[in-house]
């Protein structure tokens, strides 16, 4: 009878809501055919053995990706369990939510998500739901800072210069990702100021209601402080912005469009889509749109609300530059469209009771990688495929030499780098040799060298499935591993191809 119910109730749903059962249904589909199975309770992993740096989303997808395969890890987090599993997510606002549509942030394929905006708590639950999954909650270290890892004799890794308590390690996969502790930048006479000042990463529990608001900063953070802002009833919300960037509507079709440039970067069409964005959705707002800087040029801004609260009155959005902190709020120099930063303009206070510094976060440092991966010319992000260092393909950066660009965080590019690592590893023949990847990389610029910012400054998800497509193509080892990097399916049919060629190996040296 209950199975009856459910059936019906499902049925329902379905009726009621068709686009969300056919979501639900497509991530359900998706978790069947590409999920690596979880290993069992007492099911032994072996090598190629990898540490993974970060336990933030990018590390605990990477982990479970490889544990999913056969292969073992142990993942060493800086911060505690509470502060450290999940990464960012774990140290956000709970009123904290996903801008572009979860579609494009399946960043494992076990991932089901029960909405299109999931909030801070959903993605933490998420992310701590596979983290759980695969088993790696006996393979996480928390409150451990890495500090080095060097290779001993063997070439095996070395975490901490500590083989007694970790072992060795045949890959490192640095996911320290992007964002770290919160970043407040220094404001002239700011101890002038009567009110509060919080980070933008530090509202919960903050009272706004009926006071005036006064966000510095206009990157993604200032939006989320300026939502929170309005959610609490603030009387007056102004958002300091010294630049301009550009906004995209929070939508999965237009996202996903331009994310498709696979020239990665500005190119002559560009101002279509730029022309498209400024007369169907900033209308009468494009005064605040970008002047002089392209859309394929810097992370944008995915946000559809915005302009609605700008034009109901509830917000204002003004450039220019801080010239002082006052005690009933902040010394604004004005700068019309197209002004650079610091350039004329006209003074006048803006009023504020309370300063919200939606400054973003210092970037987590690769400082413990050996000194040997920063080379002149071939430093992060100039690396091959962006996240390996021509001097040791048996590190992988994921996430975390990331600039700019339009794409995604899905679980399609952060498995396909794992199972790269792990073919490198595996399969001998099919590692870049690093002249070979320098190569690559001067290739790359030189394809890129009109692009407005550096070659790897800036890319899209599609310039990203082409890097793929072609390194997979120029070395013919690499065919037989195709689906398994793309795809994460077949892997026992090239790995027994590659134990055959180590028997040949092996024979012909000893008949040498």
């Amino acid at each position: 009878m209950a199975l009856i119910d459910r059936a019906r109730s499902l049925l329902v749903f379905a009726v009621k809501n068709p686009l969300a059962f056919l979501y639900i249904l497509l991530q359900e589909i998706l978790a069947f055919v590409f999920s690596p199975a979880p290993p069992p309770p007492t099911g032994h992993l072996h090598r190629p053995r990898i540490a993974v740096i970060g336990g933030g989303l990018t590390g605990v997808s990477s982990a479970a990706h490889c544990v999913g395969h056969g292969f073992d890890v142990e993942i060493f987090e800086a911060r505690p369990k509470a502060k450290g599993l999940g990464g960012i997510w774990s140290r956000v606002n709970s009123t904290s939510a996903l801008q572009i549509h979860s579609i494009m942030f399946r960043f494992h394929p076990s991932v089901k998500w029960e909405s299109a905006y999931p909030s801070q708590e959903q993605i933490k639950k998420q992310i701590v739901s596979v983290w759980e999954k695969y088993g790696l909650d006996k393979k996480t270290t928390f409150d451990t800072p890495v500090h080095s890892v060097k290779k001993d004799s063997f070439g095996k890794w070395i975490i901490n210069n500590n083989t007694a308590e970790y072992g060795t390690f045949d890959g490192i996969i640095a996911a320290v990702g992007s964002c770290g502790d919160p970043k407040m930048v220094s404001l002239p006479n700011h101890a002038n100021f009567k009110g509060p000042t919080f980070h933008s990463s530090d509202l919960d529990g903050k009272q706004v209601k009926g006071k005036k608001v006064l966000v510095i900063g206009g990157g993604a953070s200032a939006i989320e402080a300026l939502e929170y802002a309005v959610k609490c009833e603030a009387a007056e919300i102004d958002v300091l912005s010294r630049s301009d960037k550009w906004i995209i509507p929070r939508n999965v079709f237009v996202d996903a469009i331009l994310s498709m440039n696979i020239f990665g970067g500005e190119t002559s069409f560009s101002w279509i889509p730029e022309w498209l964005l400024r007369k169907f959705f900033y209308r009468d707002l494009d005064d605040i749109s970008p002047s002089g800087k392209g859309l394929y040029t810097d992370t944008p801004m995915v946000n559809s609300e915005l302009f609605d609260q700008i034009r109901a009155g509830k917000a204002r959005w003004l450039r220019g530059d801080i010239v002082s902190v006052e005690e009933n709020g902040i010394l604004f120099n004005h700068r019309a469209k197209g002004v650079p930063k610091g350039g004329p303009g006209h003074e006048s206070q803006v009023q504020g009771d309370v300063i919200i510094m939606a400054t973003g976060f210092k970037r987590p440092s690769l400082s413990f990688l050996p000194d040997t991966v920063f080379e002149d010319r071939y430093g992060p992000p100039n690396w091959y495929l962006q996240v390996f260092p021509p001097q040791d393909p048996s590190i992988c950066a994921t996430n975390s030499t990331y600039l700019n660009a339009i794409g995604t965080v899905g679980n399609y590019h952060i498995g396909i780098y794992t199972r790269l690592l792990l073919m490198f590893l595996v399969d001998p023949l099919t590692r870049p040799q690093e002249p070979l990847m320098k190569l690559w990389i001067e290739f790359t610029r030189f394809v890129k060298q009109f692009a407005p910012t550096g070659a790897f400054d800036f890319f899209t998800y599609a310039e990203l499935i082409y890097w793929y497509c072609f390194v997979s193509i120029v070395n013919p080892f690499r065919w037989k591993w195709v689906p398994f990097i793309f795809f994460g399916m077949f892997r026992g049919l090239p790995a027994t191809v590659v134990e055959q060629e180590d028997r040949l190996r092996d024979s012909n040296g000893k008949a040498k």
